[in-house]
């Protein structure tokens, strides 16, 4: 299941943005492992002394942009598992903020959370090699809108590249 297999009715319009960062003849499987592979690699080279950076008050450092790229693989891989068995129960949304200060990540080392990363990503990607054709395709209700289960693993994908362009643009330019 490749991105152009994906129908923009699939999920809320709000993530169109992550999921076109994804290459359009990109297989789900092939994105999710590529992008571990490239994730790791770029966190990997962040000098120590940007770790606690934020580019303005308010925003987030790089250490916890990565735990928030973390928490929401989480929070989509258990949606995409919801909505991949068929459970048709609404799911609730998340406020991203309220979860940076409970985390602590300003507490723990790039490689501590490069590790965690490459754990969840792991699970995700079994997660996914697990679901057949008919269960990537089951749509479910995700913050009030449809979401696909594999538009859920896309926008996994994108959203962590979403972020990597800022720290790019934002953070290590500065």
């Amino acid at each position: 299941m490749t991105l152009k297999d994906l129908d923009h009715s699939e999920y809320n319009a709000f993530y169109r943005n992550y999921i076109e960062l994804v290459r359009n003849d990109m297989h789900l499987l092939d994105a999710l492992v590529q992008g571990k592979e490239k994730n790791i690699a770029f966190y990997d080279e962040i000098p120590e002394e940007k770790w606690h950076f934020a580019y303005e008050s308010g925003k987030w450092t790089i250490l916890e942009v990565l735990q928030h790229i973390i928490d929401t693989e989480r929070i989509f891989s258990y949606r995409a598992l919801r909505i991949g068995r068929g459970d048709k129960t609404p799911l609730a949304g998340f406020e991203q903020d309220d979860y940076i200060k409970p985390s602590r990540a300003h507490e723990r080392s790039m490689q501590d959370l490069i590790a965690e990363y490459s754990l969840v990503r792991d699970c995700t990607i079994n997660l996914f090699k697990g679901f057949n054709e008919e269960a990537l395709a089951q749509a479910g209700t995700s913050s009030e809108a449809t979401l696909s289960t594999r538009a859920a693993g896309f926008i996994i994908c994108g959203h962590e590249v979403h972020h990597a362009n800022i720290i790019r643009a934002r953070y290590l330019n500065a």
